[in-house]
């Protein structure tokens, strides 16, 4: 895995002053940090390309028309240019967000990209998350353990109050942009912490009541300084998930009920 160090600028909260605005017709700045682990001969370093604001124009557009005009070797990620897949996500300005949801508008006229620190890097823009995604949901067992060995496909579904199933379906938007875990200072110093994407999951499973684990079985997979212990309550991860999800809850909820269990609670 090739390490790559990014510093992240003071995390912002949801409701700071916006930017100021770049109009349509003037000019953008955008600077890339430009670097290809495979060559033995790239040397990380800054990139600087300039392009005409437009109408609407999202960073992602911005990065296509970068690509497509002034320098088609430049690597970054998309797949559903919707805020849906996560595939876009990228440090804009120092801070970790999607490309696809950003305004170029907003975070102009001059824009520093790198890519997300904590995974590993393929080149220039783009991170392989779904490596450390993959590892993280099989580490903490991420489904429902039912009772059964074999569920059986032809029975009804099992109800569930309304009330619960919108707190579950809340942290099941997660997409795994990787956003928390490159926010966060725990995952920049321990590599094997869950990070809040993963907390977030052990605390969707832990609210399902057709889940068959107790308290016990998720304390023997958060219940120490790589899980929910070792975060130091930064809550950067909480200010820029895209989805705004309630990360700051979620890790107070299980690190309560982690704590509980672990004074014999």
């Amino acid at each position: 895995m090739t390490e790559h160090r990014i510093t992240l600028l003071p995390r912002q909260g949801r409701d700071a002053a916006p930017p100021a605005r770049v109009r349509d017709g003037e000019r953008l700045t955008i600077k890339v940090l430009r670097y290809n682990p495979a060559d033995p001969a790239s040397v990380p370093h800054l990139q600087r390309y300039e392009l005409e604001q437009s109408p609407g124009m999202t960073l992602f557009i911005a990065l296509n028309e970068i690509r497509d005009r002034l320098d088609p070797s430049l690597q970054f990620d998309f797949v559903c240019r919707a805020g849906i897949c996560g595939s876009c996500a990228m440090v804009i300005n120092g801070r970790p967000t999607l490309a696809c949801r950003t305004l170029t508008r907003d975070v102009g006229p001059e824009i520093v990209l790198a890519p997300l620190p904590v995974f590993e890097l393929i080149g220039d823009l783009s991170v392989d998350t779904g490596k450390w995604m993959r590892a993280q949901s099989e580490r903490l067992a991420a489904w429902v353990h039912l009772r059964e060995d074999e569920p059986d496909l032809t029975r009804l579904e099992q109800r569930m109050e309304p009330e619960l199933a919108e707190r579950i379906f809340e942290l099941d938007r997660c997409i795994e942009c990787g956003c928390c875990v490159a926010a966060c200072g725990t995952a920049r110093m321990r590599a094997d912490f869950v990070g809040a994407v993963g907390i977030n999951k052990v605390a969707r499973f832990r609210l399902d009541p057709r889940d068959t684990r107790d308290d016990a079985a998720f304390y023997e997979l958060v219940g120490d300084d790589d899980g929910v212990f070792g975060c130091m309550s930064l809550l950067a991860c909480h200010d820029v998930c895209p989805k705004d999800l309630p990360l700051q809850t979620q890790i107070a909820y299980v690190r309560r009920k982690m704590a509980a269990q672990g004074f014999g609670g």
